[in-house]
């Protein structure tokens, strides 16, 4: 027993795996976490998106998507643990695998410092708590060498993360809780979606940068001509590698040193 109670995103208390565990990941970012925690020989499935590592992953059977999740292919798997995030998999597919996997571990990272806690569940339900506490470390040490939030100028930023209809992100995500380490504010859009469509043309409060994400949408330099010839030509706008700024888990380390590099180039 841990001294510590597990309790996952909805509230659901976990103890300790009895014995290897047979683990699926429905969740890229949390796959890659996984393998980093030297979990990659219990892990029997994971999604087409969960690619991260790449070689360790090659022998890991695939279960369909995060959205569109084989529940049959689950099934044959036999798993003790899925593992599943609020944003990213659908309600009914946990309502359906919770009917014959024995153990459910929802995730829901909102912010860069959630990831301390998201180490400490899963290293304490699969009993790596030495390398758990090593990426802990690592990342404070991270967020301590970025500095107060403050020290940062301010600036409005535009994320973007699809084209055609364009789609940005909201102050409730946790791309925007990592923008903040350095003081990139979101543009205000109206409505309460977390992910809104936008039209450029009709943006009211002009951002004083844009960011093209790389994923979900594959953005690249041609890209750049368009969103100028919307906001105009002065707006800088900025490719950014997206998976170090949306993937929560391990990369986070590494999310983080590359974003405070990525504002000093930005500024310079």
């Amino acid at each position: 027993m841990t001294d510590n109670p597990l309790i996952d995103a909805i509230g659901t208390r976990h103890e300790p795996a009895a014995g290897p565990a047979r683990i699926v990941s429905l969740v890229p970012s949390v796959t890659e976490l996984l393998c980093d925690l030297g979990l990659g020989e219990q892990l029997v499935g994971r999604t087409g998106f969960c690619v991260h590592p790449k070689e360790p992953l090659r022998a890991v059977n695939k279960v369909g998507g995060t959205k569109d999740v084989n529940l049959a292919a689950i099934r044959e798997l036999r798993p003790t643990h899925v593992v599943l995030n609020v944003d990213e998999n659908r309600r009914e597919t946990a309502d359906a695998l919770a009917e014959f996997v024995p153990h459910l571990v929802v995730t829901h990272p909102q912010g860069p410092r959630d990831n301390l806690g998201l180490y400490r569940l899963l290293g304490g339900i699969f009993h790596c708590e030495d390398q758990a506490a090593r990426l802990g470390r690592e990342l404070a040490a991270r967020l301590a060498a970025l500095g107060n939030q403050a020290a940062w100028p301010e600036r409005k930023v535009l994320y973007l993360i699809w084209r055609e209809p364009w789609m940005t992100v909201s102050a409730d995500t946790y791309i925007a809780r990592m923008l903040e380490l350095v003081n990139w504010q979101p543009v205000p859009v109206p409505g309460e979606a977390r992910y809104p469509e936008i039209e450029l043309a009709e943006l009211t409060d002009l951002p004083d940068l844009v960011l093209l994400s790389s994923e979900p949408y594959p953005f690249r330099d041609r890209h750049v001509p368009e969103i100028q010839a919307e906001l105009g030509d002065a707006t800088p706008v900025h490719l950014i590698a997206g998976d170090m700024v949306s993937w929560y888990g391990s990369r986070a380390v590494a999310g983080v040193a590359y974003l405070e590099d990525f504002a000093r180039q930005v500024a310079a």
